[in-house]
């Protein structure tokens, strides 16, 4: 049983080790600003079908409401003529619509929060992919001044491309858990 676990010590710390020097920051930040925008794409359709599903529903709560204004009109048309059998036909047509206008209305309202809160989501994620860009910025920067020997500008480069990159792994850290 000894040798087995040495032999699984072994392989798993190879395997560490191996992912450890694969693992490059620069691309890491690439790929978390790559699945970002992908994320945003996303985002974007679904901020305009909700907008589309908003408009949608406020006309027909308006339909619905105009609908029971002309039942409501019919009613005391027929009032007028000694129809009370029509004009009680048409009060419950109006009142069937002025109902489904405020059901429609009171899911317009739920909606409209709802966009809103989608809209709030995009501009964050925007933020989100811009700090993470501009930590890569940082960081290109500080390589750039490494390689020149400029080490004021590499200091420099490397502070903000800290105070960006801790941000971006916080970003990142984020995005992972929302999705």
């Amino acid at each position: 049983m000894g040798i087995f676990t040495k032999l699984s010590t072994l392989i798993r710390s190879n395997l560490n080790d191996l992912i450890a020097r694969a693992e490059n920051p620069e691309k890491m930040l690439n790929q978390i600003i790559i699945d970002m925008r992908e994320q945003l794409t996303r985002a974007k359709q679904d901020v305009a079908v909700a907008i589309a599903d908003e408009r949608k529903l406020k006309a027909q709560a308006e339909e619905e409401g105009r609908q029971a204004q002309e039942w409501e009109r019919r009613a005391m048309l027929a009032v007028r003529e000694g129809r009370d059998d029509l004009a009680r036909q048409a009060l419950l047509r109006q009142q069937e619509y002025a109902q489904r206008a405020q059901s429609l209305f009171e899911t317009w309202q739920k909606q409209s929060g709802e966009t809103e809160r989608l809209k709030e989501s995009l501009r964050m994620l925007n933020e989100k992919i811009e700090e993470a860009r501009q930590a890569q910025d940082w960081e290109k920067r500080a390589m750039l001044g490494v390689r020149e020997g400029r080490d004021d500008l590499a200091r420099q480069a490397l502070q903000r491309q800290q105070e960006y990159g801790g941000r971006a792994q916080q970003l990142y850290d984020t995005w992972q858990r929302q999705a």
